[in-house]
């Protein structure tokens, strides 16, 4: 793990009542703020190794990072797509599952693992809201495994476009359902995490701008005209569930 910067003021944080902390009353936020610091990690640099002892957890407050597994042959499966309020690490668990990777520039808000269970044990706030938290990602993950199972290529990727949408997607002012949001993975990456080759991704990609459910514009924007068109093209049932 990079050498930690240390901030303060966490009224200020863009991910306050979203993360961990997002139950937490002013006396249990002055717990949190003794035992944080903050990490800056590169695009693509490692966060964490798989095997190596978990020595810290953390919140994701900017930027994206990826956790995967890689086969003996070289082939990577992306497990997870951590966004801005994830969390990352397990308490009481001594090694870390996953690699876990920078997608792109990005801010952790960190904690001794030790010291952050001990906080679980004593604020009920906290450990309140991470038990939420593991339970969403649970029926994200069954949700993922319907996606990975029985979905064609282009239906996984509208539905990985339909989480973003949900997770980063910023309404347009008059027009709820036009959004746009930064992509924060590469082709390459989607491919991974969606099971498929760089060549099926970006096929499937480029066929839905050309039939109008996404548009782009530079090298990351993206725009959906009709969130509800997607939702259509994904099998989604609209509960706003995130899938990821």
């Amino acid at each position: 793990m990079p050498s930690p910067k240390l901030r303060e003021n966490c009224a200020d944080c863009p991910i306050r009542y979203r993360a961990v902390c997002a139950y937490c009353e002013p006396d249990e936020l002055e717990v949190l703020e003794r035992i944080k610091s903050y990490s800056e990690i590169a695009s693509g640099q490692p966060i964490f190794f798989a095997g190596e002892p978990m020595t810290h957890v953390a919140s994701v407050v900017t930027g994206a990072a990826v956790l995967s597994r890689t086969l003996e042959d070289g082939r990577r499966q992306i497990n997870g797509v951590m966004l801005p309020s994830d969390f990352i690490g397990r308490p009481w668990r001594e090694t870390i599952p996953f690699d876990v990777t920078a997608a792109g520039p990005v801010t952790l808000c960190r904690f001794e693992r030790k010291a952050f269970e001990a906080i679980l044990k004593e604020t009920p706030h906290v450990s309140e809201r991470l038990l939420s938290m593991t339970l969403d990602d649970l029926d994200a993950a069954r949700d993922w495994a319907v996606v990975l199972g029985r979905m064609a290529a282009r239906e996984r990727i509208a539905a990985f476009l339909l989480f973003l949408s949900r997770r980063l997607g910023k309404p347009t002012p008059g027009n709820a359902q036009r959004i746009t949001f930064s992509m924060p993975l590469t082709r390459e990456a989607i491919a991974d995490a969606l099971g498929l080759t760089l060549e099926t991704a970006s096929r499937q990609m480029s066929a839905l701008r050309r039939d109008g459910l996404i548009e782009t514009e530079g090298r990351s924007t993206v725009i959906v005209p009709d969130l509800t068109a997607l939702q259509d093209e994904a099998q989604d049932d609209a509960d706003g569930s995130d899938i990821l």
